[in-house]
């Protein structure tokens, strides 16, 4: 892939796909939570502006609802608040244009001068955008060409989507990988290639059937794979554990009674909850008690892992010399049930090896909980493609950005 630094960006109308999918306040606010990824990629926008470039920025937020691009629109979300934000951030004016490669993106675009940044209107009011239909897809990706003299694809968080801005437009012009995807992908080669051991894995979130396949390519490359959060509701559930109302996927329970028997016959260690924090129903003041895995009550809802738990994985992290974490380990958002993630991110932040979180909700923990986030070698802005890259899938638009066109 060519760097940035191979290309003439001087006096260049330039699009960059960046990832600026952050979320918003769900009261309606339309405030945004967390900034994260737009902070992420202001490194590439500051320096392509500093060369002189006309910087157009194209990003998704959410997914729109509608059959059309007013439909869509009409109903939200919109990229005024991030416009907002990354204006703030780059001391600098960032109009917004009223639509995504229309007359608005056309004037918006026309009327940068050097080193001056605008951004598009979110790209998936497009319907084209995310169409399974190659023509469809290639007809907007035409459009935003027609914008535009270079590309560059610097939103890691999307690589894994075969999307009109993501892989098909990289064909249609001289492109170049940013920094922030080249950072990216030293980063997983290292988890994949060579890592320090003992290498120790830490997933959470809500199902095993989003990771199952990501455990099973694992399983050649981790020491030890720690499990908690909504997943380990089924895991352990397959070990014939009650976990009463707690998140469960039975029709994956055989899937995971194969990848345990897997990483048994590997010699890789499957770490697993010994107790939960079980509440009466899901909500931040909900009524709760610790239990043993063994005596799980079947009318509570786990929403935590409890202090044995924290105990144990916190063990297991201790003589990490690599770490991988996605996924929370409990309801954070609820300070009830924040410990358990909040004692996960303590344990990685304190290994002075390779640490690295992989995006998603797992960063998201790591700011909302005002943990620092320099305790980390690296906060991946991009849950999904981590994941993906690291099951050894062919990300679409890191493909793209090579030249290659996957299957």
């Amino acid at each position: 892939m060519q760097s940035i630094d191979d290309i003439q960006v001087g006096g260049q109308r330039v699009l960059v796909r960046s990832d600026l999918n952050v979320p918003l306040d769900k009261s309606g606010s339309g405030e945004i939570t967390d900034d994260g990824r737009i902070r992420a990629s202001l490194p590439v926008i500051k320096k392509l502006a500093g060369r002189g470039a006309r910087v157009i920025v194209m990003a998704h937020l959410g997914r729109p609802k509608g059959e059309d691009f007013a439909e869509r629109a009409a109903g939200g979300p919109s990229l005024a608040p991030v416009a907002a934000r990354l204006a703030e951030l780059l001391g600098q004016k960032v109009p917004l244009a009223g639509d995504v490669a229309g007359e608005s993106a056309a004037a918006t675009a026309a009327a940068l001068a050097d080193g001056e940044v605008a951004l598009l209107e979110n790209v998936r009011f497009e319907p084209a955008e995310t169409s399974k239909d190659d023509a469809e897809r290639a007809g907007l990706a035409r459009r935003l060409a027609a914008l535009a003299q270079l590309y560059v694809g610097d939103g890691f968080g999307a690589l894994h989507r075969k999307h009109a801005s993501v892989y098909d437009l990289p064909a249609l012009l001289p492109h170049a990988a940013g920094e922030l995807v080249e950072a990216e992908v030293a980063v997983l080669e290292q988890l994949i290639l060579d890592p320090a051991r003992p290498y120790v894995v830490v997933l959470g979130g809500a199902k095993p059937s989003d990771k199952l396949a990501v455990i099973a390519n694992l399983l050649d490359k981790a020491d030890r794979i720690l499990i908690g959060g909504g997943m380990s509701y089924t895991f352990l559930r397959a070990q014939g554990y009650e976990v009463g109302k707690s998140l469960l996927e039975a029709d994956r329970l055989e899937d995971v009674r194969k990848i345990m028997d897997a990483a048994a016959d590997r010699g890789v260690e499957i770490v697993l909850p010994v107790d939960l924090v079980g509440a009466v129903d899901f909500g931040p003041e909900a009524e709760h008690e610790v239990y043993p895995v063994t005596a799980f009550p079947a009318d509570r809802e786990s929403l935590d892992m409890g202090p044995a738990t924290r105990d144990l994985f916190a063990a297991k992290l201790a003589d990490a010399a690599t770490v991988f974490w996605n996924g929370p380990v409990g309801v954070f958002e609820f300070p009830a049930f924040a410990a358990g993630t909040r004692a996960v991110a303590a344990a990685i932040s304190e290994r002075p090896g390779l640490t690295v979180v992989g995006g998603g909700d797992s960063a998201a923990a790591v700011r909302r909980l005002g943990l620092p986030e320099d305790g980390f070698s690296h906060i991946s802005t991009g849950g999904g493609a981590s994941l993906e890259y690291l099951e050894g899938t062919t990300l679409p638009g890191l493909a793209a950005l090579a030249g290659e066109q996957p299957a």
